[in-house]
């Protein structure tokens, strides 16, 4: 049994699965970030729906990002806490892996560009072939009609993600194809977190750090109203 927590955008969303198969699942995907609310919540939620304990549980997933610095900071720390309590290994699935995850695809002459919202014009993406392949790495894209030149190599080049949404006019003009429904979701990360146990793939829980990919900048106070 494998917990997995994906934090990074605004969906707050747990999994519980055996393997593969997916026992417990739990998200919500408003517009307001929930998940200092509602994650511990939700834990608990599926954790019961299954009929089990959380001394049942052999590992935990944790969205590493990149996305939201305080989202990750969140579930990072439920992830860390529930793995020392428990004794039990942490599992880091980067949140662009899972989400190009989630398309069942394996045709290798096409594109695939999740992208998570990094505000203005810029967003956190990476590419992949549909047998998942990593084809470029993990990078912030401040988007112009120059973006992703690797997409000439491909027949055909498909977006999604949070951040994908306010690209449509750069990229659709140029033959990418928008894909509404897919978003960073725990569900992603399920095969992925399965892989990494069966390989003992752990990250050190007392060191593990969510990756950033952009130092965090905090915004101007707002002065009071007179």
């Amino acid at each position: 049994m494998i917990l997995s927590l994906e934090t990074s955008t605004k969906n707050c969303s747990i999994c519980l699965a055996e393997g593969e198969k997916i026992i417990a699942f739990k998200e919500d995907g408003s517009d307001k970030f929930t998940h200092a609310e509602k994650l511990h919540l939700f834990i608990e939620e599926v954790i019961n729906e299954a009929s089990l304990k959380y001394v049942d549980l052999k590992a935990v997933a944790v969205s590493e990002g990149p996305g939201s610095y305080t989202g990750l900071r969140i579930g990072v720390s439920s992830a860390k806490g529930m793995a020392y309590a428990l004794k039990i290994p942490l599992i880091a699935v980067n949140t662009l892996e899972a989400m190009a995850h989630s398309i069942k695809d394996e045709e290798s002459s096409s594109l695939f560009i999740p992208m998570i919202d990094a505000r203005r014009m810029e967003v956190f993406c990476a590419g992949f072939s549909g047998h998942g392949t990593q084809r470029f790495p993990t990078r912030a894209e401040v988007l112009n009609e120059n973006s992703f030149p690797e997409a000439r190599s491909f027949d055909q080049v498909f977006y999604f993600g949070d951040g994908a949404e306010k690209c449509q006019e750069i990229l659709t003009p140029r033959g990418f194809k928008y894909i509404e429904s897919i978003q960073a979701s725990a569900k992603g990360m399920v095969s992925l977190a399965a892989k990494k146990f069966a390989n003992a793939e752990f990250v050190n829980t007392a060191y593990f750090e969510p990756f950033y990919l952009k130092d965090f900048v905090a915004g101007k106070k707002k002065k009071p109203a007179n």
